[in-house]
């Protein structure tokens, strides 16, 4: 249920929030072992926030803006005293002793915490296959992926057992299981919300945001999340709008670049390319003006991401060695031997793969060839992006080539895997804010989603055009 939907029940007072918390643990009961998109559910504390709502609501007293929303939070992301896993073996059993700023600003806006949802290993991966609890399914065909690496977010989303979910995206892991999943995933531009508290994989990439059922839920959870936060020296000094107010401006003559290479990209699928073209003049007959841009570099943005993303993997995850912290392994009759089967036990065989490929990027004698390489690419996306929007206001592409897959298509075939982020990687390498909206179904039923991509902390621009696409479209009321 989305929060204009869940208000109306509340403000009636239809139903207490104890109430309606209840029942999405109910459905959380008898759905998710099914789905299998939460690690682990904190019921007593959310019962607790829910009561705390409903006497504010008794005494008629002003109420925090997310009030009784009910919302999942991604387990790379430290919650206190809850499990914290990244659904890991490394980090199985550990508790976090702090809130991470994102998620704190959600409890302290009135926001509900239901518990915490499945991811890839780390964040490492796009099908949520790779974690230590299991596979999550897509809830619009069980024998196929949610995405990842935020596919227990966008699963949980789409089959009603939360309101929203808070993920996090390093080359596309909230667009890319929002888009399989049918329902809304922004990533905010790189500084806007804070990282204090989500466990690193990529530092230069890693952002927090939103998965929900509307574009205006995205616009709350984006305004309570964002601002400076002095205990992240990457969060940016800005003013934050207020996103929802404006949602409804007309998109009459905003022009909308369309990226020639996405679209001429062998690896589209014939079905998401008409879908999304077909989103494409339904922006037309809104009144928008569409121009064919080229970023010459764009598809060179996944060989760029897979040298960079690794490489700081192999430094963020050098910490995890079973003596500080995380998984410890009983053999090894020295410091090393003891180090090096800890790190062998307890990461799985994708973590284990990016960790050596970052490793030998950055190794002496080829950092040169591989890293440096990779971070001059990455300032000529970002010139294309920039040439870009000289041109136009917002950029427009699918959000992946292809819709979900079926499990264990692609698990002995990473490279193939690795193209399922080919559209929405070079958003995070430029640093830029990008959302993907429903806007369509494949032959098979199955949601297709498109990307808005927009200028640096210019979310407002892109939420709005998605927001008068979605009310325009109504894709979002055909849910599994």
């Amino acid at each position: 249920m989305d929060f204009n939907s869940l208000r109306k029940e509340i403000i009636s007072k239809n139903a207490s929030v104890k109430e309606l918390v209840n029942d999405i643990f109910t459905k959380i009961e008898s759905k998710d072992p099914v789905i299998n998109s939460y690690i682990c559910t904190t019921k007593e504390n959310a019962i607790a926030q829910a009561e705390n709502i409903d006497k504010l609501i008794q005494n008629e007293e002003t109420l925090p803006p997310l009030a009784g929303m009910p919302i999942a939070i991604k387990d790379n992301i430290c919650t206190k005293g809850v499990e914290t896993t990244c659904a890991s073996k490394m980090l199985k059993g550990f508790i976090a002793p702090y809130e991470s700023t994102a998620s704190g600003k959600l409890w302290s806006s009135g926001g509900i915490c239901l518990g915490k949802t499945n991811l890839d290993e780390f964040a490492m991966g796009s099908s949520t296959e790779t974690s230590l609890f299991g596979v999550t399914s897509n809830p619009w065909d069980i024998n196929r992926v949610p995405g990842g690496s935020s596919g227990g977010s966008a699963a949980s989303v789409a089959a009603g057992l939360c309101s929203a979910a808070i993920g996090s995206d390093t080359g596309g892991s909230i667009r890319q299981p929002a888009s399989f999943c049918g329902v809304v995933g922004l990533k905010p531009t790189y500084g806007r919300v804070s990282r204090w508290g989500l466990v690193a994989f990529a530092s230069s990439l890693d952002q927090i945001g939103p998965i929900t059922n509307t574009v205006s839920d995205a616009a709350e959870i984006l305004y309570s999340i964002s601002g400076k936060d002095p205990l992240d020296s990457t969060c940016l000094d800005k003013p934050v709008p207020n996103y929802l107010r404006n949602l409804n401006k007309s998109i009459k003559d905003l022009k909308i670049g369309i990226i020639k290479e996405c679209f001429d990209h062998p690896g589209l699928d014939p079905e998401v390319k008409d879908s999304v073209l077909f989103g494409v003049e339904r922006f037309r007959n809104l009144g928008a003006e569409i121009v064919e841009v080229e970023c010459p570099r764009f598809n060179d943005g996944i060989a760029t991401y897979y040298v960079i993303a690794p490489s700081e993997a192999s430094a963020n995850l050098a910490r995890y060695d079973g003596v500080k912290y995380g998984y410890r392994s009983n053999e090894g009759s020295n410091l090393l031997d003891m180090t090096s089967k800890s790190r062998a036990e307890g990461f799985g065989d994708e973590v284990q793969r990016r960790i050596l490929i970052g490793t030998y990027a950055l190794s002496a004698g080829y950092s040169d060839a591989y890293y440096k390489k990779a971070q001059k690419v990455r300032t000529l996306i970002r010139k294309d992006f920039d040439d870009a929007f000289k041109k136009v206001d917002i950029l427009l592409t699918p959000t992946c080539p292809t819709t979900a897959f079926i499990k264990g298509d692609f698990l002995n075939d990473p490279l193939s895997m690795y193209l399922s982020d080919l559209l929405t990687v070079p958003a995070n390498l430029a640093g830029l804010p990008a959302i993907s909206i429903p806007c369509g179904f494949d032959i098979k039923g199955l949601p297709i989603g498109l990307q808005l991509i927009g200028n640096v902390l210019e979310e407002d621009r892109i939420l709005n055009a998605a927001h008068i696409f979605e009310v325009d479209a109504q894709v979002i009321k055909n849910r599994p």
